[in-house]
């Protein structure tokens, strides 16, 4: 189990299929993982101002959700190993 105590962050991305194909690279891995997804735009328990007030005008949607992957400590240099082979792989492919 990944808990706050034995994880490290991985990734953070703003692109879904970004944060689809790191997630296949570490589940064909057996690497086990977790994703935290964050609505950039939903309103703040704190801020207490909906967003139907503050709108979307000017706001890039293609940033509106931010994906944070997180693995275990103790896999998180084979993970970033892996990542990057994969990053300079889709490099090379163009």
């Amino acid at each position: 189990m990944i808990t706050v105590f034995n994880r490290k962050e991985l990734l953070l991305t703003h692109d879904m299929q970004k944060q689809g194909d790191v997630r296949a690279v570490l589940q064909n891995s057996k690497i086990a993982y977790r994703v935290k997804v964050t609505n950039r735009h939903s309103p703040s328990p704190f801020s207490g101002v909906p967003r139907s007030r503050t709108g979307t005008l000017g706001v890039d949607l293609g940033r509106a959700y931010e994906y944070k992957i997180y693995v275990r400590k103790s896999d998180y240099e084979k993970a970033k190993y892996l990542l990057n082979t994969w990053i300079k792989r889709k490099a090379k492919e163009g």
